[in-house]
């Protein structure tokens, strides 16, 4: 499992190992992973051309004493000063010891535009705000080279992901003793590029700030049934979907049900001769939602429509004393106060601009501030959230971490998706799985399944279709 933790907490580390190691020792560690990943990426040290781009902190000291190592290898390494009263005093002597040249930003266009490779050491993990007008002409010079970022590109925010102005977009990022947040989640995710963790040495508490599920972990979560299993034993699954205007919502989300690890999906509504159709072994009824039979989950809202049949099935289905998911149209319908008087697990799909319209906030809000605005709407009506998007965030209104889903492509921006989605993990709530953990194996699942089909253009069908090679890939794996 990948974590990630503040930069209060962060800091708090490294003073506590600084105070037991000889002064510098910590840098030197982190300017040793530096230059082993910046050789990585040159692939040959001898005769490339670096420049460095140093601010006053740490961070610009991890670059000067990487560039030092990288002189003595070969390279012609120029460090270009954007505060020279406070650069680092000794990576400054380092680097001039080594061979390397030093000169201030006026100066440093031409250095940076030469180089094959460029170290963002512009602005440490403690930065706020976009890149400052110096800094401007440099980052544009370095367009023709390899940027590696020093912890984090300078001008995204450590804590949060946001990008509030102008930042380096890099190519890769080193970054030490843990991964920060905003590494994690767009939009400062995108500007990261491949990320390499370098152990420092750091201390880390028990619970991180953020968590991104791995293989392995998915595999743990997975329900698996038992030699005493029966289709009812393993969770049986009601989905709410679809309308005559919107039948295929209804289809897609049994699909995404019956490929979630529960024994069997009972469909409600008036699309139950598409489902049929297409999945015989689909439990179909007409009635309410209440008159269905046993279930262990509801998922209510893709396609549903708004009308009043729409309304009291969602009034029916939040009245059960199982966990319910929620989403599209339901999200439309759905009340906080409704929410929070459940004993039961809800959890909530929105994508940025339903999650906005819970909010009360405009999207491009929700987009800017995707962690905020996650944690806001769990804490807000006590449920599980799944943020949609190009970084899928999971929170709970009941646990600290936020989920980061790793999995994620462009490509699942198509209609039909999240509907598969929504009854995917709406299974794994039948399952048994609670919705903090159903919310995160869902989306990894459904991220995978998009990948295994390639880079290009994709349907939800086929994401549906290709759940079935991926469950059994992490399974196994």
């Amino acid at each position: 499992m990948r974590t990630g933790y503040s930069v209060e907490t962060v800091r708090a580390a490294e003073r506590q190992l600084m105070a037991e190691l000889p002064e510098g020792a910590l840098m030197q560690r982190a300017a040793a992973g530096l230059a082993a990943a910046s050789a990585d990426l040159l692939g040959r040290v001898y005769g490339a051309r670096v420049a460095l781009l140093v601010g006053s902190g740490d961070n610009g000291g991890d670059a000067l004493y990487a560039g030092a190592r990288l002189a003595r290898r070969g390279a012609g390494v120029t460090a270009v000063l954007l505060s020279p009263d406070r650069a680092h005093q000794g990576g400054l002597r380092a680097l001039r010891a080594a061979g390397g040249r030093v000169t201030d930003a006026s100066g440093g266009v031409p250095a940076v535009a030469r180089a094959d490779l460029v170290l963002d050491g512009i602005v440490g993990i403690g930065g706020k705000g976009g890149l400052r007008p110096a800094a401007l002409p440099l980052v544009e010079a370095a367009a023709g080279a390899l940027v590696l970022a020093v912890d984090l590109p300078s001008g995204v925010d450590a804590d949060t992901g946001e990008v509030p102005g102008p930042a380096v977009r890099a190519d890769a990022t080193v970054t030490f003793g843990t991964y920060k947040p905003g590494l994690l989640i767009d939009p400062a995710r995108e500007h990261a590029g491949a990320l390499r963790l370098i152990g420092i040495g750091l201390r880390l508490p028990g619970e991180p700030d953020i968590e991104a599920l791995q293989h392995a972990d998915v595999s743990r979560l997975l329900p698996r049934p038992s030699p005493e299993s029966d289709k009812y034993r393993r969770g049986v699954v009601g989905v709410v979907a679809g309308s005559a205007r919107y039948p295929g919502a209804a289809v897609l989300a049994v699909a995404g049900a019956l490929r979630g690890g529960a024994g069997a999906v009972r469909y409600v509504g008036p699309a139950a001769d598409a489902v049929i159709a297409r999945f015989p072994e689909t439990l179909v009824t007409t009635g309410p939602p209440g008159k269905a039979g046993r279930v262990q989950s509801w998922v209510v809202g893709p396609g549903l429509g708004d009308g009043a049949d729409a309304r009291q099935a969602l009034d029916d289905v939040l009245a059960s004393d199982v966990p319910v998911l929620v989403d599209a149209d339901g999200l439309r319908l759905v009340s906080r106060e409704a929410v929070r008087a459940r004993a039961a697990e809800t959890v909530l799909t929105p994508h940025a601009g339903e999650a906005a319209a819970l909010l009360g906030l405009a999207r491009e809000e929700v987009e800017a501030s995707r962690l905020s605005a996650v944690r806001t709407l769990a804490e807000r009506y006590g449920a599980t959230a799944l943020l949609k998007g190009s970084t899928t965030l999971i929170a709970s209104g009941h646990r600290h971490p936020v989920r980061v889903n790793p999995t994620g492509t462009p490509w699942l921006a198509t209609a039909g998706s999240g509907d598969v989605l929504s009854g995917l993990t709406g299974s794994l709530l039948a399952a048994g799985l609670p919705g903090w953990d159903a919310a995160a194996v869902g989306a990894y699942l459904h991220g995978l399944a998009a990948r295994e089909l390639g880079a290009g253009p994709i349907t939800s069908v086929g994401v549906a279709e290709a759940l079935e090679r991926v469950w059994r890939d992490v399974s196994t794996g």
